[in-house]
């Protein structure tokens, strides 16, 4: 039997067995919680971004006054903020669009699409502002919730009915299906497996869309990019992908 000696000797390895051990798995957290961070804060999709070779931003009136042919040196495309609901105008709309076809910029327009609006007269008001030019990107609907607590109120079936109402109207007024922008929350909750024969757009910040999105256009990957050439209320401007080369971004632009 082990003396008393012995048995101290014993407890004390197990005391610094116990110690490595925690230590180690101090040291285990500790580098879990750098990637974590380093997922989540430092923005995996930053570093995944550079696989796609068509650059490009979307921007509203918070970017201010815009020199397009500073930004547009910096990028291949750009969507502007255009209509929102029924009746909205971005106030910088038709001053972004004019200087963006002034610089040779590709470029589209975008509509917030409105819960409280029919899809018809939301339709009715991109239209109006937004009108048609030659080598346009096909026009996009921004579908997403307003706020965490609208998330929970609102009644998707409906949204969706309003929503294929906007659709189908200025699908027949330019002529190709429209872009379906949407987060992954308003994506899994509205869109899936209703309106998989749009292109999308989708926002994601963290990582890329796939594989939890296979099918996607258009990317969001980034709301805190920083360019030159425009200088509103936000220092941040909006940055995304194509998932095709430049010729195919060309193919889908609507020619006159």
């Amino acid at each position: 039997m082990p003396n008393k000696e012995e048995k101290q000797k014993n407890n004390s390895k197990a005391v610094k067995r116990f110690l490595w051990i925690g230590f180690f798995g101090l040291v285990a957290l500790f580098l879990l919680a750098t990637w974590i961070r380093f997922l989540f804060t430092e923005k995996l999709s930053i570093y995944q971004s550079g696989e796609y070779a068509v650059q490009g931003v979307d921007v509203s009136y918070y970017q201010g006054e815009i020199d397009w042919e500073v930004l547009g040196g910096q990028i291949d495309f750009a969507f502007m903020k255009a209509t929102e609901g029924s009746s909205h105008t971005d106030l910088r709309f038709e001053e972004n669009r004019s200087g963006a076809l002034e610089n040779d910029v590709i470029c589209g327009a975008y509509h917030f699409f409105s819960f409280e609006s029919s899809g018809e007269t939301q339709a009715e008001n991109y239209i109006r502002v937004v009108g048609s030019w030659d080598g346009m990107l096909p026009p996009v609907v921004d579908v997403e919730y307003y706020s965490v607590e609208e998330a929970i109120t609102v009644e998707e079936e409906q949204i969706r009915e309003e929503l294929r109402r906007m659709l189908l109207a200025l699908e027949e007024y330019y002529g190709v299906k429209p872009i379906i922008y949407a987060t992954l929350q308003s994506y899994y909750s509205i869109l899936d497996g209703e309106f998989d024969e749009y292109p999308l757009w989708i926002r994601n910040t963290y990582f890329a869309p796939t594989p939890l999105i296979p099918n996607w256009d258009f990317w969001q990957y980034c709301d805190e990019g920083e360019l030159s050439g425009y200088g509103g209320e936000s220092r941040y401007i909006d940055l995304n992908v194509y998932a095709g080369t430049r010729e195919e971004l060309d193919s889908i632009r609507i020619w006159q």
